[in-house]
């Protein structure tokens, strides 16, 4: 039976309907009194559920249904828990009773558990045939929705369509953006003359217009003639405290981010103090009111000559505020974009460079576009709409008569939900869960995409599919989804350009929090200007602590039936767990007031699968109920200070994942983790550790740190070797493996390594030179080596690996060498695929160059070289303040992107190699960027 799904439309109503059939099994045979309710009520559940599906894509179902939908939702959240509460009292193979009277207090104890929820499954049946009552069209109505949407949805593949990139890219750098740049950089320079005190410009616009993309560029193209710079986002819910941190932090170049001593007054004067006399220009990004700005400005100096500020905003009182202070103030207001560029960013999401538009789709798409209103948001969120639409008038048609005229009248708020409500109506019924879990998260927040598709998981609101190997795969394809169709956005990328971050466009936050609100999907507490869900039994909740006073759950809330908890911000007041009984995921993430004592009764959440406490700092040491969380799959315990995990871990037999940091000492017994996929940052000390290792065949993803803690049972080196040596032979599904403080182990204890394994990471674990086994990983991606000198024969090695995309090379040569080899990187090396190479010498002199059919593929090269150690092949110094050199850059034919950092004394030297990079660079066919530092 495949897994059941928890769905913003239909509740928990699938995985009932398995556990009713569950209580229909053997296991259950004893459970006689209620199978023919039990028979009925699953049959009256499953027409439900159909209907609900069917009910949940029309866009605005009449009042009635609206009510009855939330009912029957409710009522299936009731019903799973109490189902649960049942499973749970009579008991799990983990906890079998010993001796004459346990026995006979477990068998009273089922018997009451089986008399309640005999009696509950009886009630349950009643509430639901009286809701059936109250509603009885809808059975009538069943005929009426036809051609379910999730019927029509197609999963192609799991990859973000690169034209989704595209439309973000030309969304930031190229549509319509040239003209109001320039009119913004004219008023803040006055067309170039000197200016006594720092000038002002307000960029004030509706949600969508693009104020925040038009300050970026801005600061893009002015922050290199300032050292004192900032970019930072306000938003509605400021922490005035973090805010004026991060102004300190980014002005300054130093982390003040965690800085703790101190009000916001003293914060504020040393950010004055050190403006003062210096040149800044900052950026304070969507300020919501004009205290808020009242606030802002008391840290920007107005004696500071020939600084600039810009603060953008939707409201014309904040515009008007900043430019009646003392700074030289004006106001811009941004304009929609004309026709043509409309034209251009919204062919660009659903036309490749080498297509039309075709005829057929012009009048329609002309259409669109002019009830689009030029709302660069609106064009980006309804051609991702399009781009999952046949491209045939019809549909096309459809599209444009739902959007109506809605912008034309209203471009700030009703044409824009119309449009969202719109795209959102079109997902499948499990995008809609994933896509409205992410209200959980503060605005303007960078959201990890492992984060999100592990919460995805831990809900069940996704499962594995046909075509996906594992859960985390499938939920890489709905992440991706979401992209594609404009929903989410890019925020970050890997080394492999794939998006492994996602931020939320706040009229897009805006939409999903009205639709959690409205279903009682996610309760937001401590966002301001937000009315709460009236329901008091809260299904998942987010504590968000945006200020400083203390942020405290409202009384009145029912937390016994929460399935995530989610908390953002220091001023939280933790809430007891023992009022959360049936939580699902918790995120203590960055909770540095989260203690011991706030989690020693966490083994009560029986039915807990994701835990994390990086960041919280204040806890060292797990209750030992830890062990009680028997559904546990995810424990991140990274940043915090435990150093040492109960004995009872050893009993979380579906942990999937645990993230550790500092020298942990593992107990006895891990060896019974056999659905360990993950096991990161874990301290290699413990003889038992190592011999047990083998065993844990699942094991995808392997850290180790060999730095020795004080006080341990040690073993000696070469033992730890042979050990660890043997056990990692036998781990055929490793794919990844990271080594700390592990020299010894590197150059010949790892031979051979499993060939399934794609990425070898070594921190602190320098060795001569590449050893010839490394040469044998042929499926081996992405590998970072610490290498005492470079070589010619390493390259050759190196070069052999087939499939290699990114290779980081750290050279640790402090000796200064009378004659340093030459390396030459040509065709015949190797390097078939590799994309990303990164080579630091911070030490020593660049002894590396390319030449003809170097690399072929690689198109982004970093280097870190000491210019006043290099020198030619002959023993001079090469680099002079007369002579530049080669590195053979345009040997590079791919090369796009060049990140160079020199260090040395020797300025003049310095100096000179830049000129050198520099004139290669704008050499090269490709042009491509180049920036050092």
């Amino acid at each position: 039976m495949e897994a059941a799904l928890v769905s913003a439309a239909t509740g928990a109503l699938k995985p009932v309907l398995r556990k009713l059939a569950t209580l229909l099994g053997d296991k259950y045979k004893h459970f006689k009194g209620v199978r023919g309710e039990i028979k009925s009520l699953s049959s009256e559940l499953a027409a439900m559920e159909a209907f609900l599906l069917k009910m949940s894509e029309e866009e605005d179902p009449d009042v009635q249904d609206k009510v009855w939908m939330n009912e029957v939702r409710e009522l299936s959240y009731d019903m799973e828990d109490s189902i649960d509460d049942f499973m749970q009292s009579v008991g799990s193979e983990d906890s079998k009773p010993d001796g004459f009277l346990e026995k006979m207090k477990s068998s009273l104890g089922k018997m009451k558990a089986r008399h309640r929820i005999g009696n509950e499954i009886q009630d349950l049946k009643k509430q639901i045939v009286e809701v059936a009552e109250r509603n009885e069209r809808y059975k009538a109505r069943d005929g009426k929705v036809q051609g379910s949407r999730n019927e029509r949805y197609q999963a192609k593949n799991s990859t973000i369509d690169p034209r989704a990139l595209v439309i973000f890219q030309h969304a930031s750098e190229l549509v319509g953006i040239d003209k109001p740049k320039a009119e913004v950089i004219k008023l803040l320079t006055n067309g170039g003359s000197t200016q006594e005190q720092p000038k002002l410009v307000s960029i004030v616009g509706s949600g969508g217009m693009g104020k925040t993309t038009l300050a970026y560029q801005v600061y893009k193209d002015l922050k290199g003639e300032f050292k004192c710079r900032a970019f930072l986002s306000v938003s509605r819910n400021p922490d005035m405290m973090n805010i004026m941190r991060t102004i300190f932090s980014e002005v300054s170049g130093k982390d003040y981010a965690n800085t703790e001593s101190g009000s916001i007054q003293q914060l504020i004067s040393k950010i004055a103090d050190f403006l003062e006399d210096k040149r800044y220009f900052v950026v304070l990004d969507d300020i919501w009111d004009v205290d808020t700005w009242h606030v802002l400005k008391l840290a920007l100096p107005v004696t500071s000559s020939g600084s600039i500020i810009i603060t953008t905003t939707r409201i014309n009182d904040v515009a008007e505020s900043c430019r009646s202070t003392p700074f030289n103030g004006d106001i811009y207001c941004i304009r929609p974009l004309d026709m043509v560029h409309s034209r251009q960013l919204f062919y660009a999401r659903l036309f490749n460079s080498k297509e039309k538009c075709p005829s057929y789709l012009k009048k329609v798409s002309e259409h669109i576009l002019k009830k689009c209103a030029g709302l660069p948001l609106a064009i980006i969120a309804i051609s991702g709409l399009l781009a999952n639409t046949e491209r045939t008038e019809g549909p096309w048609k459809q599209v444009e008569d739902s959007i109506g005229r809605a912008l034309e009248r209203n471009p700030s708020v009703e044409g824009m939900m119309k449009i969202l409500s719109l795209s959102y109506f079109e997902l499948p019924a499990h995008l809609k869960s994933c896509l409205l879990c992410l209200s959980v998260f503060p605005e303007d927040s960078i959201i990890k995409k492992n984060i999100v598709i592990r919460r995805w998981i831990a809900e069940r609101l996704i499962h594995t599919e046909a075509g996906y190997s594992t859960t985390y795969e499938f939920g890489e394809r709905c992440f991706n989804e979401l992209i594609n169709r404009s929903l989410i956005q890019p925020a970050k990328m890997d080394i492999f350009d794939r998006v492994n971050s996602c931020r939320l466009h706040d009229t897009i936050l805006d939409f999903i929090i009205s639709k959690t609100i409205e279903e009682n999907f996610v309760t937001l507490v401590g966002v301001p200007s937000l009315t709460v869900g009236t329901q008091s039994k809260v299904r998942r909740i987010s504590l968000q602590a945006g200020k400083q006073q203390e942020l405290i759950v409202p009384r009145g809330f029912v937390l016994s039936h929460v399935r995530s908890l989610d908390v953002f911000g220091t001023s939280v007041k933790i809430p007891s767990m023992d009022k959360f009984m049936h939580l699902r995921f918790l995120d203590f993430r960055g909770c540095k007031q989260l203690e011991n004592h706030h989690i020693e009764n966490i083994g009560m959440l029986f039915l807990l699968r994701y835990l994390s406490l990086h960041g919280a700092k204040k806890v060292n040491k797990l209750p030992e109920q830890i062990g009680h969380l028997w559904c546990l799959e995810v424990l991140d315990l990274r940043d915090t200070s435990v150093y040492e995990l109960p004995a009872s871990i050893a009993n979380l037999k579906r942990l999937v994942h645990l993230f550790i940091t500092n020298i942990v000492t593992l107990p006895y017994g891990i060896s019974k983790l056999q659905a360990l996929e993950k096991l990161k940052y874990v301290g290699v000390c413990r003889q038992s550790f190592l011999q047990e290792l083998v065993q844990l065949q699942s094991l995808k993803v392997l850290q180790l740190d060999f730095k020795e803690p004080v006080s341990t049972d040690q073993l000696n080196t070469e033992r730890k070797k042979a050990i660890i040596g043997a056990s990692l032979k036998k781990l055929g599904n490793l794919l990844s493996l990271t080594v700390c403080y592990g020299p010894e182990l590197v150059e010949k204890s790892l031979c051979p390594m499993p060939l399934s394994l794609q990425k070898l990471i070594l921190w602190s674990s320098i060795i001569p030179h590449v050893p010839k086994w490394m040469g044998s990983l042929i499926n081996l991606q992405e590998l970072r080596l610490e290498l005492a000198g470079a070589e010619q024969e390493d390259f050759y090695i190196l070069g052999g690996l087939p499939v290699l995309r990114y290779l980081v090379l750290e050279i640790d040569d402090r000796e200064i060498r009378n004659s340093t080899p030459l390396i030459i990187i040509c065709g015949e090396v190797g390097f078939p695929y590799l994309r990303k190479f990164r080579y630091y010498s911070p030490f020593a002199g660049m002894n590396l160059t390319f030449a003809d059919g170097a690399m072929p593929k690689v198109d982004e090269l970093l280097i870190e070289f000491n210019a006043a150690k290099t020198r030619n092949w002959g023993g001079s110094f090469l680099i002079s303040s007369t002579s530049g050199f080669d590195l053979g850059i345009k040997k590079l034919p791919c090369l796009v992107k060049i990140r160079c950092v020199l260090r040395g004394y020797d300025i003049s030297r310095v100096e000179a190699a830049k000129a050198a990079i520099r004139e290669e660079a704008n050499a090269h066919p490709n042009r491509p960027s180049l920036s050092f530092g």
